[in-house]
C-alpha cells in the first residue's frame, strides 16, 4: 500500500472515532503530509495554504482557484495522484467547500464554526511516520546540518545579525530547505532572549544561529554556538551542564515512555548541574514531522513515545542552548542532524557515550 493510502486509510478510521462524514484539512502541514510531501502554500508566513483537502470515506478532493491548480495539480503531481480538484476561478464569490459539505457532519485540523476540531489527533498522525518519510527525515537532517555547519564557520566578528541570518538563509535554500525559523542572537542578546529575532547588532565574540528547516513539509530543528576567543568559564561551565540534560533528553526518549515522565527525568539533571529553575523559562521540544513541534513535552503528558518518531528538544541555561532532531529507533536513537566535525562534550547515562555539542571556539 503506497503512503498515500495508508494515510487515507488512517484517515477515514479517523472519521469514525469522531462519527463525522468528512475531515477538511486546511493546514498547510497537513497537506505535506496528507500528499506525501506536497506543498499548497505561497506565503511561508501563513499556516494555511491556498489550497485545502476535503476526504469523505469515498472521495478525495483538492479545493483551491484557477491559479493555484496548474502547479500542485501537475507540477506537484496531485492530479496523476487519484485527487479531484475543484477548482473556481480566484475572483468568484463561489464556496465549493460549503457545497460539498452541506448536510453532512465535518472535521477540522483547526477550529472552524459547526465542525468537529480535530488538530490534537491530526498531530498526532503527522508526528507517526511511515518508511518513507523516515528516509526523506534522514536526508533533511543531512541537509539542514551540513547548511548549519558551512554557515556558522563562514561567521566572523563585525557581522551583523542579519548577515547571519542570510547566510543560514542562504545555505539552507541552496540545499533545498527552507529555512522557516531562522533566529540569531549575538553576545548579550543570547543571555536575554530565547526566541531571538535577527537585528542590526554586530557580532563581537559570542553568537547563536538556530534553524527549523522545512522540505517535503517535514521540519528538522538544529542549534550551534560559536565564541571567538577564549572561551568563558561561566559559559563552559552551562554548556557542560547542559550537555547533561540534552543527553538525558536524548537517553529517556524512548519507545512507549511517557513524555511527562522524559520531562521529569530532564529536570533532575537541570537540578543537578546547579540549574534547577532553568527548564522553566523555555519550552523542551517535543515531536517533530511537519511542524517545528507537534505537540510539546510537557510535566504530566501522558503521550508515550513510538518508534519511528523524530523528537526535537531543545534545552537551555540562560546564555546556551542544544538542539539537535532525533529519529527514535528500535534499538537506539540517530541523531539526524549531527555534524560529524563539530566538537562534542561527551556524557555517559547508562553506559552508553552521548557525544553533544560543545560551543565552536574560534580564533
Amino acid at each position: 500500500m503506497s503512503e498515500v493510502q495508508t494515510k487515507l486509510e488512517r484517515i477515514r478510521s479517523l472519521l469514525d472515532a469522531y462519527q463525522v462524514d468528512a475531515l477538511w484539512l486546511r493546514l498547510a502541514s497537513s497537506f505535506a503530509w496528507a500528499t506525501g510531501g506536497k506543498s499548497s502554500y505561497i506565503n511561508t508566513a501563513s499556516s494555511n495554504g491556498l489550497a485545502s483537502l476535503l476526504i469523505t470515506r469515498d472521495r478525495r478532493y483538492v479545493i483551491t482557484n484557477n491559479i493555484e491548480k496548474p502547479r500542485i495539480g501537475g507540477e506537484e503531481g496531485l492530479e496523476a495522484d487519484g485527487w479531484e480538484f475543484i477548482a473556481p476561478e480566484w475572483y468568484t464569490a463561489d464556496d465549493p467547500l460549503a457545497k460539498l459539505v452541506d448536510g453532512k457532519k465535518v472535521a477540522v485540523d483547526g477550529s472552524a464554526p459547526g465542525m468537529v476540531d480535530v488538530s490534537e489527533p491530526m498531530a498526532r498522525l503527522r508526528a507517526n511516520l511511515l518508511p518513507p518519510e523516515i528516509e526523506r527525515f534522514r536526508l533533511l537532517g543531512r541537509i539542514c546540518g551540513d547548511a548549519m555547519n558551512t554557515a556558522i564557520r563562514a561567521v566572523r566578528p563585525g557581522m551583523s545579525e542579519r548577515e547571519l541570518a542570510a547566510l543560514l538563509a542562504f545555505e539552507s535554500e541552496k540545499r533545498g530547505a527552507q529555512a522557516i525559523v531562522n533566529l540569531i542572537a549575538t553576545d548579550e542578546r543570547i543571555f536575554r532572549y530565547r526566541h531571538p529575532l535577527p537585528s542590526d547588532k554586530k557580532l563581537d565574540r559570542y553568537a547563536m544561529l538556530v534553524m527549523c528547516g522545512r522540505k517535503w513539509g517535514l521540519v528538522c530543528s538544529v542549534t550551534r554556538l560559536v565564541h571567538f576567543g577564549p572561551l568563558p568559564d561561566e559559559l563552559r561551565r552551562k554548556q557542560e551542564a547542559l550537555a547533561v540534560v540534552d543527553a538525558t533528553y536524548i537517553a529517556s526518549t524512548r519507545p512507549n515512555t511517557k513524555l511527562g515522565d522524559i520531562v521529569v527525568q530532564a529536570q533532575a539533571a537541570y537540578a543537578l548541574g546547579g540549574f534547577g529553575g532553568e527548564w522553566r523559562l523555555h519550552h523542551q521540544g517535543g515531536p517533530v514531522g511537519y511542524e517545528a513541534r507537534e505537540y510539546l513535552g510537557v510535566p504530566g503528558s501522558e503521550d508515550e513515545v513510538r518508534e519511528n518518531q523524530v523528537y526535537a528538544w531543545n534545552p537551555s541555561i540562560t546564555g546556551t542552548k542544544m538542539e539537535d532532531t532525533v529519529l527514535i529507533g528500535a534499538e537506539e536513537n540517530v541523531v539526524l542532524t549531527a555534524i560529524p566535525e563539530w566538537p562534542t562534550i561527551p556524557v555517559e547515562i547508562g553506559g552508553k557515550v552521548y557525544e553533544r555539542p560543545a560551543i565552536l571556539v574560534q580564533d
